[in-house]
């Protein structure tokens, strides 16, 4: 929840927040201080968030680490239509010793999130151009001597569909997709209803735009994010994208406004022309 706070909301505040605040906002979902504090403590260990004193007061804000994952997050978060696809495929294989489990593994993590899909026993594949990716990740567990990357054409004897069929659970992700769709279909209409009669607060909007983003962000983990050409010909990712973008909206001004009121009597206020930045973020006032 913290990561969908400071993706959605503080990285576009001058990326930095008083504890306070946090704990504050956190608050509305029932969080007390001692998990916040525990919590945010676990992230700087693992390098996601950094701290700084003024005072008596200290400031938490992302790392250059965190703030590449949350802009990575957010583009594929807010990205509505596939990729383009080159016709090309992305290969990469490791034989990384059993004294590295502990890289092997947190390797696999990585892959995962990036949309790379388990073709075979350390062999992982993807249509998507995530040379870049790969490159960072090689780089960051030095696995260099364990590694080879392919850039390649799939010549057959089955057809292109055949390799997602063997490398990504798309049946599973589908029915995930399906119950994000019956859950918030429902809950959308609801308080459409809500908000035109005054019936939802601010704070009330904060949460549940804050909800929705933490579930829908969850799909980075399963979903790929395959081109057009390589997905089924119904498929309700699409429509679960759409339900998401029109539902942010609806909740979209109610919630910045309720964050930017903590936010306002507790931080410095450098973040005035940071906060509507279009390109960064486009549906934050919309």
């Amino acid at each position: 929840m913290i990561f969908t706070i400071y993706g959605d909301y503080i990285r576009h505040y001058g990326n930095k927040i008083w504890i306070g605040s946090l704990i504050r906002l956190l608050k509305e979902f029932g969080h007390n201080e001692q998990s916040v504090r525990v919590s945010v403590s676990r992230m700087m260990k693992q390098g996601w968030i950094d701290s700084e004193k003024k005072g008596n007061k200290s400031y938490y804000f992302l790392t250059p680490r965190g703030l590449d994952r949350m802009e990575e997050a957010a583009v594929r978060i807010f990205k509505l239509m596939p990729n383009e696809w080159d016709k090309k495929w992305r290969m990469l294989m490791y034989s990384i010793p059993e004294d590295k489990r502990q890289i092997r593994d947190e390797l696999r993590k990585e892959l995962l999130w990036s949309g790379f899909g388990s073709f075979s026993n350390s062999c992982w594949i993807s249509p998507n151009n995530l040379e870049k990716e790969v490159n960072v990740l090689i780089e960051k567990y030095e696995v260099q001597p364990y590694v080879d990357f392919f850039v390649s054409d799939y010549k057959g004897p089955q057809e292109d569909k055949s390799l997602v069929e063997k490398s990504w659970p798309l049946q599973e992700i589908e029915a995930k997709y399906q119950e994000f769709i019956s859950t918030y279909s429902e809950q959308y209409i609801v308080h459409q209803s809500m908000i035109a009669q005054g019936q939802l607060t601010d704070a009330e909007c904060f949460v549940e735009r804050t909800k929705l983003v933490h579930e829908y962000r969850k799909f980075l983990f399963t979903d790929p994010g395959l081109p057009r050409e390589l997905l089924p010909k119904v498929w309700n990712g699409h429509h679960a994208a759409l339900l998401f973008e029109q539902y942010y909206k609806l909740l979209a001004q109610s919630a910045s406004q309720f964050f930017e009121k903590v936010f306002e009597e507790d931080n410095d206020m450098s973040w005035k022309d940071k906060a509507y930045d279009a390109d960064n973020h486009p549906l934050i006032n919309e």
